[in-house]
């Protein structure tokens, strides 16, 4: 799947997170929402930002810390899998809070492990109707 695609789905897997969990929500300051003209603007941006932010951990930081807890992971038989992608969410949360476009998460064990489940369930479902492309 290209890089664009990519974050798109993210975007839309954190915004379906959303709006199932309570807890989780994403803000924008009204400097940024003065800036792009509207609400609704700014938060598609927020999402879109985010989703960006949230591939990248996902790139960079995942497959080390994948690899770090693979014992862990072992024994659980791939259930800490839940927990590191948590704390994937849980990472980007801290990294938008630097930023004017922020995802708010209230508690990491319930809203951040049911927010991966439904990012998980949504992009698996959005892998599914957009394949990627036949590689040559």
């Amino acid at each position: 799947m290209s890089f664009l695609l990519r974050v798109l789905v993210n975007a839309l897997a954190i915004w379906v997170a959303a709006w199932i969990l309570p807890g989780m929500q994403l803000t924008a300051d009204p400097s940024v929402v003065s800036a792009v003209g509207g609400g609704t603007t700014a938060s598609v941006l927020a999402y879109l930002f985010v989703g960006l932010v949230f591939g990248l951990v996902n790139a960079i930081v995942r497959p080390v810390l994948t690899i770090l807890s693979l014992p862990i992971t072992c024994l659980t038989l791939g259930l800490f899998a839940i927990v590191v992608n948590a704390a994937m969410l849980w990472l980007t949360s801290w990294l938008s809070s630097f930023t004017p476009l922020r995802l708010e998460i209230d508690d990491f064990f319930w809203t951040a492990v049911l927010a991966t489940l439904i990012i998980g369930v949504v992009s698996l479902v959005m892998g599914w109707v957009v394949p990627e492309r036949e590689r040559r």
